[in-house]
This record gives C-alpha cells, sequence and structure tokens, in this order.
C-alpha cells in the first residue's frame, strides 16, 4: 500500500474521484429540484417533476463525468461500484478507501453548495432518499438491492478487460444503467444506490432517518453483483495469493482465458 500511497497518479485519481462527484451530484439533485421553482420575475411555475427527467439526468451526468475522468480513476463515483471493483479484485483497499471518502466528501460539499442556490425553494429537502408511504425498511432494503446489483453488474461486464467483444461506449451503457434504477427505486425511496449521494442530503438536511438502508442495500447489492459475476458468470481462478496481492499493491495482473473449461485464470503475460 505504500507504494500505492507515494503516486502521484494514485492522488490525481483521488481528486478526479472528489470533483467529479461534485460535479455529478450538482446537476443531477440540481436537475430534480427544479420542480414547481417560483419564478418571481414572471410569476410562473415549472411543471411537476417526472421520474424519466430525473432519471435521465441522473445517468446522463454519470456518463458525462465516466467520460470525462474514467481514464484518470475509473470514475466510480459510488461506494458500491467501489465496493464492488475491489472485490472484483480490481483495486487495492487503500484505494478503495480513499475514493469512498473522496465521493462522500464531494457529496457534501455539492450538496452544500446547491443547499445555498436553492434557498428560496419552498420545502427544499435536497434530494433526501426517503422512504416512500406505505413502504417498509424491508421493501425499500430489498429495492435498493436490486437497483445496485444491476448496476455493478453493468460496471463489472462493462469494464471486464478480457472481454472482445464489448462495442460502443462503456459511460453511455453505465449511465443508462444508473436511469434504468432510478425507473425502478425512485418511486420507492427516491432511489439510494449511491451511498455518498445519500449520505451528502442526509448531512446537509440533518436527518438520517432509515438512513442505513441507503449503504445497507446498495453494499449488499454490489457484494451480490460481484460474487455472481466474478464465480458464476465469468468465474476466475486464483489463489489467495494473488488477490491479496491486489488489493495491498494494487497492481492488477492480466487475465488468460482457458479455453478448457472456460474458466479465467489469472497469469502474468
Amino acid at each position: 500500500m505504500a507504494s500505492e500511497f507515494k503516486k502521484m497518479a494514485f492522488w490525481r485519481a483521488v481528486v478526479a474521484e472528489f470533483f467529479a462527484m461534485s460535479l455529478f451530484i450538482f446537476i443531477s439533485i440540481g436537475c430534480a429540484l427544479g420542480f414547481q421553482f417560483p419564478v418571481s420575475a414572471n410569476k410562473t411555475t415549472t411543471p411537476v417533476q417526472d421520474n424519466v427527467k430525473v432519471s435521465l439526468a441522473f445517468g446522463l451526468s454519470i456518463a458525462t463525468m465516466a467520460q470525462s475522468v474514467g481514464h484518470i480513476s475509473g470514475a466510480h463515483l459510488n461506494p458500491a461500484v467501489t465496493l464492488g471493483l475491489l472485490l472484483s479484485c480490481q483495486i487495492s483497499i487503500l484505494r478503495a478507501v480513499m475514493y469512498t471518502i473522496a465521493q462522500c466528501l464531494g457529496a457534501v460539499v455539492a450538496t452544500a453548495i446547491l443547499s445555498g442556490i436553492t434557498s428560496s425553494l419552498p420545502n427544499n429537502s435536497l434530494g433526501l432518499n426517503a422512504l416512500a408511504e406505505g413502504v417498509n425498511s424491508g421493501q425499500g432494503l430489498g429495492i435498493e438491492i436490486i437497483a445496485t446489483l444491476q448496476l455493478v453488474l453493468c460496471v463489472l461486464a462493462t469494464t471486464d478487460r478480457r472481454r472482445t467483444d464489448v462495442s460502443g461506449s462503456a459511460p453511455l451503457a453505465i449511465g443508462l444503467s444508473v436511469a434504468l434504477g432510478h425507473l425502478l427505486a425512485i418511486d420507492y425511496t427516491g432511489c439510494g444506490i449511491n451511498p455518498a449521494r445519500s449520505f451528502g442530503s442526509a448531512v446537509v438536511v440533518g436527518d438520517f432517518k432509515n438512513h442505513w438502508i441507503f449503504w445497507v442495500g446498495p453494499i449488499l447489492g454490489g457484494v451480490s453483483a460481484a460474487l455472481v459475476y466474478d464465480f458464476i458468470l465469468a468465474p476466475r481462478s486464483c489463489d489467495v495469493t494473488d488477490r491479496m496481492k491486489v488489493w495491498t499493491s494494487g497492481q492488477v495482473e492480466e487475465y488468460d482465458l482457458d479455453a478448457d473449461d472456460s474458466r479465467v485464470e489469472m497469469k502474468p503475460k
């Protein structure tokens, strides 16, 4: 870990996560807060918010940020995605911790700025996630797990360096997955598939009611996606030593496909 800690590229990646997360939160939640916002100059208000607009705002902003900083940090922009990539042995533990801290700080900073800009918005919750009326904690948790699972599964599949059949835009595919997750979960929980995003709103508003759901749900979804992809859908054969090397040093070995049993062997080329 010490060698990675001393590298300038590592810290540039951490800063990229903070900066991109801040822009993502500002743009996406800013779009969601636009409903019924009073315009005093002409005494008009915008139409009531719809789920499609909010879902597209989150999806397109993630796609934009992924395209912008993906080559620097991988553009995780979500602790659940970071956890999934950690369990998939693509990043070190140190990088995962620093990315998560940067993501949470970026979310808090961007939400705080939005709080000042939208201070005249009545009943402004700054995109705070909460269970909808009639939805209990168990149901909300299940929705968050499924919505996050499909997102992390998409990230793992589109960024898998062993694949040669991937065409098109990976950032766009991930952005559409984010939009899909919002279309599924927004009516139940407000969609908390990004724990850092939920954390930023909770900190600035000062409301942590049922906040655990928006951490436990995405974490379980990310873990499930990593286990399903790495051990069932596209299994890798590697020993504990190989995995520990990645988690401690961050050096990811290249993978070769073993044609005999369609399993992937971890072998340095």
